[in-house]
């Protein structure tokens, strides 16, 4: 062995073997603190004594503490976002749902981000991806299309929460809408209605069909043939599209009620009566909306009510958080039918234009 390698062997003989890097914990023993206290120290935080951060620091030096950066920061990045996907901020009811979950998100100092699908199933796919893109703390969708088996995997991710809609095996915050659209039905009948009409939007999933179903059940429950020509039905219900509603109203066998299955129905409704110059007939609104108390009569409606819906879905992301594993639960809602003077006008003929004698 030549004279340098004999100088290498000795110095590797008398090196002394590598001390293992120090973990938190062993700052934590050696002084005789919590791991929490270590912690607080490291990431000058509050709430430790100036002797008991002494002591913690002296140790850090002593054992060559190191502090995992990447546990900090992915610690920094921990989900503190809650995603929401709804059919339109435009809805009265969605535009308060959103509201009501961002504020009780921000008082656990959680941020909200949301989108919107207007009710098409290939943007909520997009919508989807991008919103799921995010670091969550939960999810809350009304779904379109969207299957049970998708948000199933999400759920492995993060909590999920249908709203207003449900899928088998997931979570869901909803309203009787068949029980509901029949009581609003039923109270038009007891004012001695008879020829009810029904104003929808033709949207591809059950909520307004299901409202439909429970309008019918109230007619034949009160004997009152179904008549398919009183049932107006569109893919938007806007203001123009709603020009079919006044038609309906002109007619010689005009109807002397509606009911209004969305809020966004009743303003297109109202707006169309409005621009014709018609007396207001007696209508509910399945939903409130912006100044429908303002107008004379102001309009009864539906109350399923936003805040509530929004309460309960965020209430439950926050139990699915803490329990990942809890059973899927079905929350329903109440309803309330809430009079204001157009539900409660009673059958007079015809509906002229204001004004306008006979």
């Amino acid at each position: 062995m030549t004279h340098d390698e004999l100088v290498a062997a000795a110095a590797v003989a008398e090196a002394a073997p590598a001390r293992p890097r120090a973990r938190l914990i062993d700052v934590a023993i050696a002084a005789g603190v919590s791991p929490k206290t270590v912690s607080r120290v490291i990431n000058a935080e509050t709430g430790v004594l100036p002797v008991t951060r002494d002591k913690v620091m002296r140790t850090v030096r002593d054992l060559g503490f190191v502090p995992d950066r990447s546990a900090r920061e992915l610690k920094r990045q921990a989900a503190d976002t809650i995603g929401i996907l709804i059919d339109a901020i435009s809805d009265p009811f969605f535009a308060a749902f959103v509201s009501v979950v961002e504020e009780l998100a921000v008082a656990e100092g959680l941020s909200v981000i949301f989108a919107s699908t207007g009710y098409d199933a290939a943007r909520e796919r997009t919508q989807l991806e991008r919103l799921t893109g995010h670091r969550l703390a939960g999810l809350v969708v009304a779904p379109v299309e969207v299957g049970a088996a998708t948000l199933a995997g999400l759920r492995t991710r993060f909590p999920v929460v249908t709203v207003d809609r449900s899928r088998s095996g997931i979570d869901a915050v909803v309203i009787d809408d068949f029980g509901a659209a029949a009581e609003a039905t039923a109270a038009l009948l007891s004012h001695g209605h008879r020829r009810v009409a029904f104003m929808g939007e033709d949207v591809p999933y059950p909520t307004v069909s299901d409202r439909l179903a429970g309008y019918r059940s109230a007619l034949e429950a009160a004997g009152v043939p179904f008549d398919p020509s009183l049932v107006v039905t569109h893919e938007r219900f806007q203001a123009g599209e709603a020009a079919e509603a006044s038609r309906l109203l002109e007619r010689a066998d005009a109807p002397t009620a509606l009911l209004c299955a969305t809020s966004l129905a009743a303003i297109g409704t109202v707006q169309a009566i409005r621009a014709r110059g018609l007396r207001m007939p007696a209508l509910v609104s399945f939903g409130d909306f912006t100044l429908a108390e303002v107008f004379e009569p102001g309009i009864t409606y539906v109350d399923h009510d936003p805040r509530l819906m929004g309460a309960a879905a965020f209430h439950r992301l926050r139990e699915l958080a803490v329990h990942p594993d809890a059973e899927p639960t079905r929350t329903v809602v109440p309803t309330r039918l809430v009079p204001r003077g157009s539900g409660e006008v009673t059958p007079s003929f015809p509906l002229d234009p204001i004004g306008a004698t006979r």
